[in-house]
């Protein structure tokens, strides 16, 4: 056998060990999730040195996936986009008008592949920009493998929803700042963010889920940013914020139309 397939063999049934030892519930997300070329991807992924096992599920979506990984005892985030359940026509809305894609195939499997692709490249954006996004590591097929946010001992940072900050105004002010830098440094817009897509990380936020984002230019741009902005005032608002729609605005400085009810 070739060494190769053997050595990506190998890494594979530690993979398949490791996740038969998990829940009922991480056996169940399992077969939803690892199928033919999921697994494929994995065992290149093993075999190239950038995924040692799974151990166990981070979150759980209607589209991806995240679980934990490790790699020379280290921590990762492995992200698995589910191709069955995916929505392809609110992929296809945010990657047309991108000039960074150019997709004319329907293709679901090529589909996911860019989105993927797109969700690491908007990451290495804001992440050179110095914006608290986790770090990209590698993006292959439905894959992607990114830096962990969480304890040394393994224990994921939950999302803004999960664990309310303790001072709910400091934090918004450093989000600001953050919002700030993915605008302008990274010259992008999130276009789905909400405390769901923010990550609680000792108390400092960490942006996720940056695969729809769009560059500052795409023609939704501003539609996406004024959402943004009355999302994060809406949510913070019921978590005790004092901030203001317009002290929001004035923090974030953008020159942007933005009726204030």
């Amino acid at each position: 056998m070739d060494p190769k397939i053997a050595k990506a063999d190998e890494e594979v049934q530690k993979l398949i060990s490791k996740k038969r030892k998990k829940s009922v519930e991480d056996r169940r997300v399992g077969s939803e999730i690892f199928d033919k070329q999921t697994l494929e991807t994995l065992y290149k992924l093993a075999n190239q040195g950038h995924l040692d096992v799974l151990n166990g599920a981070i979150s759980t979506g209607k589209e991806a996936n995240v679980l934990k990984g490790v790699i020379n005892s280290s921590y990762i985030a492995v992200k698995i986009y589910r191709i069955a359940t995916s929505d392809f026509k609110k992929m296809q809305y945010y990657i047309q008008g991108d000039p960074r894609f150019n997709i004319r195939s329907s293709n679901k499997r090529q589909l996911i592949t860019n989105w993927v692709n797109k969700e690491f490249r908007n990451l290495a954006r804001a992440y050179e920009a110095k914006v608290s996004v986790p770090k990209p590591i590698i993006a292959l097929n439905n894959v992607l493998i990114l830096e962990f946010i969480g304890s040394d001992d393994g224990d994921p940072a939950q999302t803004v929803k999960n664990q309310k900050p303790k001072d709910v105004d400091d934090f918004l002010n450093k989000l600001l700042l953050e919002i700030k830098k993915f605008v302008n440094n990274a010259n992008l817009v999130h276009g789905d963010l909400s405390t769901f897509n923010i990550l609680n990380k000792d108390e400092y936020p960490v942006i996720i889920d940056v695969s729809q984002s769009v560059v500052r230019d795409h023609p939704i741009a501003n539609e996406l940013l004024v959402r943004d902005i009355k999302n994060i005032y809406k949510e913070f608002k019921k978590m005790g914020s004092s901030y203001s729609l317009e002290d929001i605005l004035n923090k974030l400085e953008f020159d942007i139309n933005l009726d204030i009810d």
